[in-house]
């Protein structure tokens, strides 16, 4: 077995295949010691006689390196690993072994690589910072909201512009380009020395848009521990469906108390700056708190993002969803709004609210775009 292979085999099984690997070389022994400095960490770690930071016993007055600061091992992550591994690693700090100073410090913060893993954690704890410490972590929800609202702003405009049908266009875009069309009909001006068709008329693709007129879209959000990554999306998605004309969109946070935050729906880093994570739930209070602000049930969506598990009035809850179904209003259930759309929720009222006509399932925010759209488009 080769050299590498060897040293490969170490850094999986650790310091204990040693006398079979041999050593690490100097490259291999800095990742050695930078996932060791997190990984040693845990419940069994008095038993494994390992110290705190990844000091194995008392180092005395040894060569061996000193115990690294989250500053020194998140610089060496970022010249050690790939993209990926950095990003697990710092998840792994964040959510796993919650080393606080990764959010408590400035210096840390300024140099830690802004991700979703990061921005979860920051809404979680951001009560508990100081406006120094507020100041750089909001970096990290401003970087991170902007890639998503970029990539999911592009998917909105996609939707909403209208989609291309079988009908011509005298309307000649680029875009719209009928390639087949245009071939069928120009056959016959094909030059067989050139090998090529001569256009002399292009055909185009009409399109069809979407009526946005009068409808009203209410999102209403759990705001529990459990759906913090739904309240990201939730936000971002809202605020790429604030600006689309004809749609009056609003955003609603509820645990047990209801916050329409539709004022600052244009704003998703302000609106998740603002955001209060935890507390228990009272979903029929904030679908009733949603019936009263539909003007035209016909051409409303009311989208409950929540994991069901009501803390509040059960049967009212059941009551208020059956009767907005009756009016005629969508009613979209999400145990789920995020890119992974793995819901973890209560089975038994998510099927009492099915059984009342509502729409219950767990989408991306791309998905619901689609699912809006096609409201929109009846």
């Amino acid at each position: 077995m080769m050299g590498a292979d060897l040293e490969r085999w170490r850094l999986i099984l650790g310091p204990a295949a040693e006398r079979h690997t041999g050593g690490l070389g100097p490259e291999n022994a800095a990742r050695d010691a930078a996932l060791d400095w997190l990984y040693s960490r845990g419940d069994d770690l008095g038993k494994r006689d390992v110290r705190r930071g990844g000091a194995r016993g008392d180092r005395g007055g040894g060569d061996e390196p000193s115990i690294l600061t989250t500053i020194d091992w998140l610089d060496g992550i970022h010249r050690l690993f790939p993209k990926e591994t950095i990003e697990r690693l710092e998840r792994d700090a964040v959510e796993r072994y919650e080393i606080h100073d990764v959010l408590t410090d400035p210096d840390v913060l300024a140099r830690i690589e802004p991700n979703p893993a990061l921005l979860k954690a920051v809404l979680r704890t951001k009560h508990l910072m100081n406006p120094q410490v507020l100041a750089a972590a909001r970096r990290i929800v401003e970087e991170v909201v902007r890639r998503l609202v970029e990539k999911l702003s592009v998917e909105v405009r996609t939707v909403f512009t209208g989609s291309r049908n079988r009908r011509p266009s005298r309307h000649r875009r680029a875009r719209d380009f009928d390639l087949k069309r245009t071939l069928q009909g120009n056959l016959k001006h094909y030059r067989p020395e050139e090998r090529r068709v001569a256009i002399e008329r292009p055909h185009f693709h009409s399109r069809t848009s979407k009526r946005l007129e009068q409808w009203q879209l209410v999102l209403l959000v759990d705001q529990s521990g459990s759906m913090t990554s739904s309240v990201i999306h939730s936000a971002v998605t809202a605020a790429c469906l604030y600006a689309l004309p004809g749609l009056k969109t609003h955003l609603v946070a509820f645990d047990t108390s209801v916050v329409d935050m539709t004022s600052e729906v244009d704003d998703p880093v302000e609106l998740l700056m603002k955001v209060q994570l935890g507390g228990g739930t009272d979903i029929a209070k904030a679908v009733d708190y949603a019936a009263g602000l539909i003007e035209n049930p016909r051409r409303s969506i009311v989208a409950l993002i929540t994991d069901f598990y009501e803390g509040g009035n059960a049967n009212r809850l059941v009551h208020t969803v059956k009767q907005l179904c009756q009016q005629g209003t969508q009613v979209l259930g999400l145990a789920a709004l995020d890119e992974e759309a793995n819901p973890v929720y209560d089975r038994e009222m998510a099927g009492r609210l099915a059984a009342q006509g509502a729409h219950i399932g767990a989408m991306t925010p791309s998905h619901l775009v689609e699912f809006v759209a096609e409201r929109l488009g009846t």
